[in-house]
């Protein structure tokens, strides 16, 4: 199919070429080219359909495992929050702290600087933070910004 589509006519395939291709496929049973074609086309529509179900399912299962990662990590009000997308509002629980932060004008930092400068920048201040928490019982759960950041680079 690939070949009738070609900008020289020299390369293109001759009907008869063409002819001989079908029968070829069709294992020499008596079809005409049109039968062939809406065939292939129902078998190609047929796999894509199983693939894209097959993908479904994986994303859905890879869904739920990060939403009860997620709900046994944090609050349920948290939880929620961040899987729709809205803001989290401070809150006082009675046995955990939640922080979340924000570097103001990091975007602006970030394009003036070379991406290591920007790492090396992100690794003080977490350092700083980790330093101040070791000074207490807590227990740190990684923000995926970092992550995120070390990606880039």
């Amino acid at each position: 199919m690939k070949q009738c589509w070609a900008e020289t006519p020299e390369r293109r395939p001759t009907f008869e070429e063409v002819f001989n291709k079908f029968k070829t496929i069709n294992k020499g049973k008596k079809t005409n080219i049109i039968d062939s074609m809406l065939r292939m086309l129902e078998q190609y529509s047929s796999n894509l359909e199983d693939l894209i179900s097959e993908r479904t399912e994986e994303l859905e299962v890879e869904k739920q495992k990060t939403e009860k990662l997620l709900s046994q990590m944090l609050p349920p009000s948290v939880a929620e929050a961040l899987k729709t997308g809205g803001t989290v509002e401070p809150e006082y629980f009675d046995q955990v702290t939640i922080y979340f932060n924000d570097i103001v004008g990091f975007t602006s930092i970030s394009a003036l600087s070379e991406p290591i400068e920007v790492v090396d920048l992100l690794n003080d201040l977490y350092s700083l933070f980790d330093a101040v928490l070791g000074n207490h019982d807590v227990y740190k759960v990684r923000s995926n910004f970092i992550l995120k950041i070390h990606l880039l680079v």
